[in-house]
């Protein structure tokens, strides 16, 4: 199994995540959190934060939390995000636990935070999926 230090280094492998500034501030025992700072090229036209930021980080969290019980490599098999109301602050924090797990496959449950400037949470979309075990080629 990963530790944290091996699964923030499995993060900051992955280039989108290095854009987006996404860091691990939680990993183990079946849950993962995941942070990003808010800045103004990741809002949309309305001032908000992009719906597909929120999107990344439920399902990097999903993913990570998954990583926690099957161990690497890991793939996303699939999920659904509901965005609950428009995203402001100034961190966006995914707070993901798996609700189950076999030995290839892992169901988690992912609530997206924003948190404001004087450490209060505001929930924006809360997401769940579902990570396999990455299958290798024939």
């Amino acid at each position: 199994m990963l530790d944290f230090d091996a699964a923030s280094a499995g993060l900051a492998s992955q280039p989108f995540s290095r854009l987006l500034g996404a860091r691990l501030t939680a990993f183990g025992d079946g849950a993962a959190t995941l942070e990003l700072d808010i800045r103004d090229e990741l809002k949309q036209q309305n001032g908000f934060l992009h719906g597909g930021v929120l999107a990344y980080a439920a399902d990097n969290a999903l993913t990570f939390a998954a990583g926690t019980v099957l161990g690497p490599p890991l793939l996303t098999a699939g999920f659904t995000i509901d965005y609950l109301r428009p995203a402001v602050g100034v961190t966006l924090r995914a707070d993901a636990v798996v609700v189950q797990a076999g030995r290839s496959r892992a169901t988690c449950r992912c609530e997206v935070y924003t948190v404001d400037g004087d450490g209060g949470s505001t929930l924006c979309a809360a997401a769940q999926g579902n990570a396999r075990v990455k299958l290798t080629a024939p």
